[in-house]
């Protein structure tokens, strides 16, 4: 008796473990994709923000010299 009860647990454990696996699997790549669009929209923002203070202080050098 304790040999079903022992086996069936041991079964159920490895059972489980493959859908989590998979779970896990999936969430990971979910949250691989949101990082990446996360880093993109961040990339995009920062180079945009650079590019406008570099721009404003090209002017701002440019109007001073003259």
């Amino acid at each position: 008796m304790k040999n079903i009860i022992l086996l069936s647990l041991v079964l159920t454990f490895i059972f489980s473990g493959c859908a989590t696996w998979k779970g896990v699997k999936k969430d990971s790549s979910e949250a691989w994709e949101t990082t990446k669009d996360t880093s993109k929209k961040a990339w995009k923002a920062t180079k945009d923000a650079t590019n406008d203070a570099y721009e404003s202080t090209k002017e701002a050098i440019h109007e001073a010299t003259e």
